[in-house]
């Protein structure tokens, strides 16, 4: 009998306290935070800090924690931090501190400048409370030295036959590419041997024990694994061995737009997903002013993803992020922002907004694009709004069970203004003429019935279609995006004079308020251990 108690307790605890899985994740909408510049502790002075100055600011797991009703209020249902592991320590480098926490020393220690271990699990805690997921940002290929022969002993591998020996990347060479080191004589990055059995074993022990200790549900696996402009830093059979370790869904950084170098990192023997880098060259050169406003590409783009990715709906789609300049940097209209923006939440993919874009930052490449946060004053800004819109949309469509979320999107007219794009029963009409207002107009063709209503979710106006489904929207007061639904459809929606649908926990949707993920918190969680202890406790009886 005690026998089959312990069974039935390995079988259902792991079902009940489980990890997220990319099905789980595809719901999810993820607000990204590098630690150190989202929030600072309660008690703190606030700083100027200087963002040149390429240093520490301040930032906490507990600020973060503190400051989440920001993040919730504005319809994410998941945060994605950067790497909690132990970074360098010493003087001064030519590129500052590491204040970002990419230079890894030793990965099974953590990061006391942003907190203690239960730092870490309140945050962790607080995200399943409020039922929202723990994304962190993981570096493996490599540890971060000031010399091409550094001591190991501070590191989790210590000895020299588990990196490649030191040498300077080859570019165009696939050999070079794989085994040489990134970084350059001032900032070394030490390539571990990711083919060999104690590596693998090693990371593999850690990023197991990490997840489980922290209750992590997803994992960001960082850049500087791959190639900067072709992913080959990793023996791409290494991923699913540490994934599989891990447990939980896993998105990769492979900074390339080429959709055929970039698509063959996602599925079984891979990563679950990547980073949606050929999407989002392609947007910004279909609406970022001045731009090429090459709207085509993005009809084509879309097609070419489908038929190259394993799954497009678990792409991760975004405008901003550490490695590349805000929008506002190199696009002057904001209103090119907001169309943008719709697409990355109304298409394929999981939105991910980095911290900051909700607020119009505008710094330019790294560092100016790492600003701290707490200087905007949190504010209700225009962008925090519509992203809040958004999220508040993209979870009634997801809850609403209406198969909106696995409908692959479509492109049903595209024009030198813009183009309209359709997921599930939803219209997208965006433009890429910016804010000025402009006699000229884009006519949409649909599927919807002439003569049926539909309302733009964004502003309240009713649209009627026309002849052969035809939906017509002007541009005379600018450039604003607009998302249409049948107003029969609107129906517990929130939106537009409708009243908001009551939340109910279904266990594997994101719903408004973040209600939707909590296996493992909460009462329905604390319900089931109850319950389940008193099976076992009558069994063994």
């Amino acid at each position: 009998m005690q026998r089959l108690v312990r069974i039935i307790w390995a079988f259902y605890v792991p079902w009940i306290v489980g990890a997220a899985t990319a099905e789980q994740w595809r719901s999810r909408s993820i607000y990204q935070i590098i630690t150190d510049r989202y929030a600072l502790p309660s008690n703190a002075e606030s700083t100027k800090c200087n963002t040149g100055n390429q240093t520490w600011c301040g930032g906490t797991w507990n600020a973060i924690r503190e400051n989440l009703d920001y993040v919730q209020n504005a319809g994410f249902t998941a945060i994605w931090i950067s790497p909690v592991s132990q970074n360098y320590e010493g003087p001064r480098t030519a590129y500052g501190d590491a204040y970002h926490g990419y230079w890894i020393a030793d990965a099974t220690k953590l990061n006391d400048r942003f907190g203690s271990a239960d730092d870490l699990k309140a945050l962790s805690a607080e995200l399943h409370k409020r039922g929202m997921y723990l994304m962190v940002d993981v570096v493996v290929n490599n540890v971060m030295a000031t010399s091409t022969t550094p001591d190991l002993s501070p590191y989790m591998f210590k000895e020299q036959s588990q990196y490649h020996p030191y040498c300077p990347i080859q570019w165009g060479n696939t050999t070079s590419e794989q085994d040489c080191w990134l970084g350059d004589t001032n900032v070394t990055l030490p390539d571990l041997d990711t083919q060999n059995p104690s590596v693998v074993s090693g990371y593999s022990l850690w990023i197991k024990e990490l997840v489980e200790e922290y209750q992590i549900d997803g994992l960001r696996i960082d850049g500087e694994h791959f190639m900067t402009r072709i992913p080959r830093h990793v023996n791409t059979d290494f991923w699913p061995i540490f994934c599989g370790a891990a447990g939980v869904f896993c998105i990769g950084e492979v900074f390339d737009g080429n959709i055929t170098q970039a698509a063959q990192y996602q599925g079984p023997n891979a990563l679950d997903s990547i980073l949606n880098y050929p999407m989002y060259g392609v947007l910004v050169d279909a609406f970022a002013i001045p731009g090429a406003r090459n709207v085509s590409a993005v009809a084509d783009t879309i097609a070419q993803s489908r038929k190259l990715f394993k799954d497009p709906g678990l792409l991760g789609n975004f405008l901003e992020d550490q490695d590349v300049p805000r929008w506002a940097n190199f696009s002057v209209d904001p209103q090119t922002l907001y169309n943008a923006m719709v697409f990355t939440f109304m298409s394929d993919g999981i939105p991910i907004v980095y911290y900051g874009q909700e607020q119009g930052f505008n710094g330019s490449g790294d560092p100016w694009n790492r600003e701290p946060l707490w200087p905007s004053g949190y504010a209700n800004s225009s962008i925090y709004q519509l992203v809040t819109s958004l999220n508040k949309f993209r979870n009634f469509l997801i809850a609403g069970n209406t198969g909106w979320l696995h409908s692959p999107a479509q492109v049903l007219t595209t024009s030198p203004y813009g183009l309209g794009l359709m997921k599930g029963d939803v219209v997208s009409i965006l433009t890429t003429i910016g804010s000025p207002p402009q006699n000229v107009s884009l006519a949409v063709y649909t599927p919807f019935r002439e003569e049926s209503a539909t309302t733009d979710i964004l502003t309240c106006k009713q649209y009627a279609v026309g002849s052969n489904g035809t939906i017509v929207v002007s541009y005379e007061k600018g450039g604003r995006p607009t998302i249409l639904i049948p107003d029969k459809l609107l129906a517990n929606s929130g939106f537009c004079g409708y009243e908001p649908q009551v939340a109910v926990f279904t266990g594997n949707a994101a719903l408004s308020g973040a209600v939707g993920r909590s296996m493992r918190s909460g009462i329905t969680t604390e319900f089931a251990l109850l319950f389940l202890i008193g099976i076992c406790t009558f069994l063994a009886m």
